[in-house]
């Protein structure tokens, strides 16, 4: 083994062995630094994104185990309430005392009371999974919206070291900047678009 890795080079690594070539050059050093910090924060969103992803999966999984605890409940309220329409019509029979049923159906009534409550417990967690999956999916889309963000401002970077346009620095930190504001409303829980929405429709 000789000991060598493999290694993938990004866009930053590319300005950091421009700027290295350029030891003296001040424009060349602060876009390393500036694609060096971008990448890091990328990292950072990019991992976010990845673990609400995670979460969205692991929350959508308990909806749908207590959705099958609900429908396991209800199918034990029907039979329940099967066994107590026939003892309501044995009550009805001929020959039949009804007070050797009365009881049975006071009976049923009282335990599909019980399974009725458990089943519809089980729906409302269901329910409650479910919508905090759909809303970790939500912050998951904008911690990737921000990734995205950082990457692109890291190929303008990039893009602005090896073409020497300065003005193109100027659209790297704006990009920049927004992938960093949509990452600071993945991280607050806060839907720009939704805020701004409802904001106009009052």
């Amino acid at each position: 083994m000789s000991g060598h890795g493999f290694h993938v080079h990004g866009p930053h690594d590319h300005a950091v062995e421009h700027a290295a070539g350029h030891g003296h050059d001040k424009f060349s050093g602060n876009i390393a630094v500036t694609t060096a910090i971008l990448a890091t924060i990328g990292a950072l969103f990019g991992y976010q994104g990845g673990a609400t992803q995670n979460d969205a999966a692991m929350f959508k999984n308990n909806a749908a185990i207590a959705k099958t605890e609900a429908a396991n409940r209800w199918n034990y309220y029907q039979a329940k309430s099967n066994k107590q329409n026939l003892a309501e019509l044995a009550m009805t029979l001929p020959n039949v005392d009804p007070e050797k049923y009365r009881a049975d159906v006071a009976r049923y009534k009282s335990e599909k009371e019980e399974i009725k409550k458990e089943a519809e417990s089980w729906e409302a967690k269901s329910h409650e999974w479910d919508r905090k999956s759909d809303t970790v999916l939500h912050q998951h889309h904008q911690w990737a919206l921000a990734t995205t963000a950082e990457q692109i401002a890291i190929a303008l970077a990039a893009i602005t070291l090896l073409t020497n346009r300065r003005w193109l620095l100027l659209s790297t930190y704006a990009v920049a900047a927004a992938g960093i504001a949509l990452g600071a409303f993945a991280w607050l829980h806060v839907d720009p678009l939704g805020a701004l929405f409802g904001a106009a429709a009052h």
